[in-house]
């Protein structure tokens, strides 16, 4: 499991999910040969699976961080780069979105309708401005996906998960919960929780 995906299964498991992470889900897709009818199989991995007895969370997760950022181009597919594309397919392929959300149903025993497509991103393309993250959201909100539209969260979001869960006295030996502690510890983590009793 690499770094950040280590937080967001933290902000996971803050829902009451057992996650698991690289989770791979066989495709069977038509080639584009033209001579004849071909068709093959490829697995498509999912970073991590989130589930609970009324939902199974099928996540992407892209830091991005020391980077551009998550260009909303690359996630919607409207773009030339066919590399960059490619890192999206499970958001912007919609044969490759149904067929995984159908495998992911069928193996672990979810209904379509509760089974949810998520988006986690450290750093989204252009932050000051927020064109990239508006434009990515915005897309999400319009894409049906088992049980609704895809979900797209931020660093924000999971930080404020994480350190939700990291406030709590009971210990768990979980490098970032750990990490959160010692930091707060010695006083380098500067903004206060927000109050969400309100």
């Amino acid at each position: 499991m690499e770094a950040f995906e280590s937080f967001v299964a933290v902000a996971l498991e803050a829902e009451g999910l057992v996650v698991s992470s690289g989770v791979k889900f066989p495709v069977r897709l038509q080639t584009r040969r033209v001579d004849r009818v071909e068709i093959q199989t490829h697995g498509y991995e999912v970073d991590l699976v989130g589930a609970r007895a009324d939902r199974l969370i099928l996540a992407t997760v892209k830091s991005a961080l020391g980077s551009r950022g998550v260009v909303a181009e690359h996630v919607t597919g409207e773009t030339t780069n066919e590399s960059a594309r490619k890192r999206y397919t499970l958001l912007n392929h919609p044969e490759i979105r149904r067929k995984v959300i159908s495998e992911a149903g069928r193996r672990y025993g979810y209904r379509a309708s509760q089974i949810e497509l998520r988006l986690y991103v450290g750093r989204f393309a252009g932050p000051v401005e927020g064109v990239h993250e508006k434009k990515i959201r915005a897309w999400a909100r319009t894409k049906r996906v088992g049980g609704g539209p895809i979900r797209v969260f931020g660093l924000g979001d999971v930080v404020g998960s994480v350190r939700e869960a990291a406030s709590h006295k009971q210990y768990r030996d979980n490098q970032v919960l750990v990490t959160i502690k010692v930091l707060e510890a010695a006083g380098m983590l500067t903004q206060p929780l927000p109050d969400n009793s309100a």
